[in-house]
Order: C-alpha cells, then structure tokens, then sequence
C-alpha cells in the first residue's frame, strides 16, 4: 500500500517539473527575442542642405562621433516587433560646435523614428539627419 502512494507522489512531482521547465523556457526566450530587437549600431544619413551633399554614418551606441560641425551620439535604436508595418526607432544627441552659448547643451536631444522623418524636431539651418537602420 506505501508503494502506491509513493508512484502518485512521483508522478505529480515529474508533472510539476515538467510545467516549471516549459515556464523557465518560454521566460528565457521572450528575453531573447526582445534583446534581438535592440541593435548595436545606428545608422543615419546626415544632408549638408548647402552642397547636397548625404552621407551614410553608422554609430555605435553610447559612442560619440564627430561629423562636419556635429557631435552626434545614438544612446539606443530598436527595431520593431512587427514584419509587415516596420519601424525603426533611435535615441540620439546632437550637439552643435559652432555654437559657443553654454545654455544650449543640444541642437537635439530624442527620438528620432524611421517612418516619419517629417515629426523629428531636428532643426538645424546647414543638416538634416535620417534614420536609416538600427543593426
């Protein structure tokens, strides 16, 4: 009779660790997919309004890089969760050289979207800056 209480036992036991497995699973791969959607690397086109001249300069996150007139800096870029309406997002610093007032630490300092361009509030008399890609 003790033999059998023990099987039962056994058994609930095997099902609860099945069920805590497939819960450490399904935890560790929606971290996966999500880090998979935060790249590296920010790509952006910066246009010299004055030559028309673009350029393609790719940044790594949390450096900063010096371009013309502009230290440009991406903190984050994320890709989208959704393949059939794709958007590209980026946190970037813009800071202007030229201009020696203290006060104004950024000419732009947000986030900037590949979609709509037009939103950002990136206004600077010379460049304009475009989100390209997030790697």
């Amino acid at each position: 009779m003790l033999l059998k209480k023990n099987i039962k036992a056994g058994k609930i036991n095997h099902k609860f660790n099945r069920f805590i497995l497939a819960l450490f699973l399904l935890f560790f791969s929606k971290i996966n997919y999500v880090n998979s959607l935060e790249g590296d690397y920010t790509s952006l086109r910066i246009l010299d309004k004055i030559s028309s001249k673009n350029t393609l300069i790719n940044l790594k996150n949390g450096k900063e890089i010096k371009y013309e007139d502009l230290l440009i800096k991406s903190l984050k870029c994320r890709n989208s969760e959704f393949d059939d309406d794709p958007e590209i997002t980026a946190y970037i610093q813009v800071k202007d050289t030229l201009n020696k007032n203290k006060n104004d630490v950024f000419v732009f300092n947000g986030w900037i979207f590949s979609s709509s361009p037009s939103i950002v509030p990136f206004d600077h008399p010379v460049y304009d800056i475009w989100l390209v890609s997030c790697n």
